[in-house]
């Protein structure tokens, strides 16, 4: 079953078919985890959870907003990112009825020195925890990313924190690990990769047109991201030039066809080891070899399919 995040909720489709199987205004992340029966939605309204793709719980975290979910790297605890910018945790055994789950925020996260100045002045003044990954260097080790507030890392599950957002665009849109201390971070203004956990950056994408990117996504050895000159306002005029683009492990940026012309892919995932994708439009492709129409699905309101993010979920 493959799950997609559209403006106004998530969709299912199945054998062909698709259906809206949760209403709650537009999807920021859909995740599964390893470990961790079924599957979980970051959105407008609140943070949701279904081991079907069909039933859907909505997990009560204080701030409605969320943009980011995790697992941490030991399968007991659930960390979600909001708006405004907090990390707030949950034991996984509480988020099956019939009690709501208890959030525990993560205070170190509030001391980080920067955290006066993250702001966005499109949305609010507000910022948001855009992601939050397990890095397999250590143990207890977790990586976030703010928009607009740049990267953040913890080496002890989350109490304390360091700031890693010096030489990458503080603009988080999505971060992927690609190895131990490798992350990938897709910004408003280029895209950005650290083998180091965050001490150093290199950008990647100096050689290509694109600097705005939306979406990144890491399989094996290869990174995928995708860009546009600039931001979702004009991804529909003729010369918004979006493109795909992988990047190797010896750290070139090659051009990958993009499945639909002037279609921006707004949403990545990997599945049996292959990349799936999402449009601004409401199209999925599969990427097997060649590009395969894998179906559609709806996108409504202003600047539509902004977020597309899809999964699946097995089962």
């Amino acid at each position: 079953m493959l799950l997609i995040g559209s403006d106004d909720g998530v969709y299912t489709q199945l054998d062909g078919h698709t259906e809206q199987t949760l209403d709650a205004g537009r999807v920021h992340r859909l995740r599964t985890f390893d470990g961790v029966a079924g599957a979980f939605a970051a959105t407008q309204s609140g943070l949701y959870h279904t081991g079907d793709g069909t039933e859907w719980r909505e997990l009560c975290v204080p701030h409605e907003r969320t943009f980011a979910v995790a697992v941490d790297p030991d399968a007991n605890e659930l960390l979600v990112g909001t708006s405004p910018a907090h990390i707030f945790r949950t034991s996984l055994s509480t988020i099956d009825p019939p009690s709501p789950p208890t959030w525990t925020e993560l205070e170190g996260f509030q001391q980080l020195p920067s955290r006066d100045d993250w702001c966005l002045p499109r949305h609010e003044n507000r910022s948001h925890v855009r992601e939050i990954l397990a890095d397999p260097a250590g143990e207890n080790w977790l990586v976030a990313g703010v928009e607009v507030g740049g990267i953040h890392c913890s080496t002890d599950g989350g109490r304390s924190w360091v700031e890693r957002s010096n030489g990458v665009d503080p603009d988080i849109h999505e971060l992927t690990v690609a190895g131990p201390a490798e992350y990938v971070a897709a910004t408003g203004h280029g895209l950005y990769r650290t083998r180091d956990a965050g001490q150093t950056w290199k950008r990647l994408d100096q050689n290509v047109r694109q600097s705005y990117f939306r979406s990144v996504c890491s399989i094996g050895d290869n990174v995928y991201a995708a860009g546009a000159l600039s931001n979702s306002s004009n991804w529909d005029d003729p010369d918004a030039d979006p493109g795909l683009f992988v990047a190797t492990n010896a750290g070139s940026l090659d051009p990958l066809s993009i499945p639909a012309e002037d279609e921006m892919v707004t949403g990545m995932t990997a599945i049996g080891g292959e990349l799936y994708v999402a449009t601004h439009h409401g199209r999925v492709f599969a990427h097997q070899g060649s590009w395969n129409d894998v179906g559609e699905f709806p996108v409504r309101g202003p600047l539509t399919g902004r977020y597309t993010p899809v999964t699946a979920l097995e089962g």
